[in-house]
This record gives structure tokens, sequence and C-alpha cells, in this order.
């Protein structure tokens, strides 16, 4: 597992295996995995804030990215714990 700072108040959790997570202020937002189709996205459902959207744009194109409860992203960061 690896941390990297992306700017202010935006860290990619890298987990291994092409597998990676989005973390705008504490909370994650997005995750990017490979799969055998290729890169694939999936996004909160959640509005956070103007800020979080952008990060979450910056990181990720949103056309391509399948929405997921909240809840799924708040379990990816207990499952690192």
């Amino acid at each position: 597992m690896n941390l990297k700072t992306l700017g202010a108040n935006k860290t990619e959790l890298d987990l291994g295996n092409g597998r990676r997570v989005l973390v705008s202020y504490s909370t994650a937002v997005a995750e990017s995995y490979l799969a055998p189709e290729g890169r694939l996205y999936r996004v909160t459902e959640k509005f956070w804030s103007r800020t979080t959207s952008k990060h979450i744009r910056s990181w990720m194109p949103l056309d391509q990215a399948k929405e997921f409860p909240q809840s799924y992203f708040d379990n990816l960061l207990t499952e690192v714990r």
C-alpha cells in the first residue's frame, strides 16, 4: 500500500494489483482497477462538495465510471486498516 499526495486534500491510495483509491479530504470517493477489459472506474453516488467533485473529475474519466453507494468506499478504507 502506498500513499501519493496529488494536491491539497487529494490523495491516491495504491492498494497493489492495479487497484487505486482516490481520497478527497479523508473520504474515499472513487476507485480504479485493472480488469481483463482494461482499466475500470467506480465513483461514489453521493455528492460531497464542489471541491471533491473537482478532485474526482481530474482523477478519472467520469463518462466511463459506474456509480456505487458511498458505503462501498467507506468499506474500502476499513479493509486497509
